[in-house]
């Protein structure tokens, strides 16, 4: 008995030490350090880049001579780029597509995610297998596309629809995030027994409650179709060419720092592209609340 008493004292030592070795500041660096060391792995190659873009000459990958303005006046149409383009056009009409993939993926996804979450009905769990089924890769849905939609799948219209299908996993799961973590029924029911209709209190009330996530899943939704290769790649015919396949096809032609202007343009822009989905958000959306 005794022995068993002793156990468990220990037990409770132990478990003890380990939660003030977690909650200390040695467990603290650790998880700072981690941070730090993640955020260099992925800032490193974009800041180099970003670098590189302004350079005179390169010695194999590392810039070097002084620093010029000739690369990115190269790149926006202002001299020569591999085939005797700017690299506009085709950043122009990939924005076109991403934005189009994401007002589709807003209409769409937002209300599978409400479903999904609010009710519970037979079969749910097998129609949330299939919201997140488009996260095959481009490739395959590409290939999927074209024996579809063989006319119509490397139209713009064809890319904008694939977009908002390969991208439509994320906005669902964001906002099934936000939804699932509020009260629906009860918000609903709040709002109902003042005399909202139901469109007007998920209009109102439910989805502006859920505006993180709508932000957060425009943005993954956006800077991703933006930038998509696999898919495009499969499916595009004829037209303007996405930036994707811009880069693709003059990446081997141009020199290495007028391909790193090209792709420092599409960086700025998605940051660009970031900074106005929060701000469209956070003044988009309204609660009564707020007014």
């Amino acid at each position: 008995m005794s022995g068993d008493i002793h156990d468990a004292e220990g037990g409770r030592g132990i478990v003890a030490r380990i939660d003030r070795l977690i909650a200390g500041p040695t467990a603290k660096a650790v998880v700072l350090g981690m941070m730090a060391f993640v955020l260099l792995l992925l800032m490193v190659p974009i800041v180099f880049t970003f670098v590189a873009s302004f350079a005179e000459s390169a010695a194999g990958a590392l810039p070097s001579g002084f620093v010029t303005l000739d690369n990115w006046r190269t790149v926006l149409g202002l001299g020569d780029y591999g085939v005797q383009t700017s690299v506009g056009p085709g950043l122009a009409f990939s924005a076109m597509l991403a934005t189009g993939g994401m007002v589709l993926n807003i209409i769409i996804g937002v209300p599978i995610a409400y479903a999904l979450t609010r009710y519970n009905f037979f079969a749910r769990d097998w129609i949330n297998a299939i919201a997140i089924l488009p996260l095959v890769p481009g490739i395959i849905l590409g290939v999927a596309f074209l024996r579809t939609y063989p006319e119509n799948a490397g139209s713009a219209l064809g890319l904008i629809v694939g977009y908002a299908l390969l991208k439509s996993p994320y906005m669902v799961l964001t906002v099934q995030s936000s939804f699932q973590s509020m009260d629906l029924q009860q918000l609903e029911e709040s709002s109902r027994s003042l005399g909202a209709s139901w469109p007007r209190t998920f209009l109102t009330v439910i989805v502006p409650n859920a505006k993180d996530g709508i932000i957060a899943g425009s943005i993954i939704c956006w800077t991703l179709a933006a930038a998509e290769f696999n898919f495009t790649y499969m499916v595009y015919a004829r037209g303007p060419r996405p930036f994707s396949l811009f880069l693709f096809e003059n990446i081997s032609n141009a020199p290495y720092l007028q391909s790193a202007a090209a792709i420092s343009v599409y960086f700025l822009i998605v940051v660009a592209a970031i900074t106005v989905l929060q701000l469209v958000g956070n003044r988009g959306f309204s609660t009564s609340s707020d007014r």
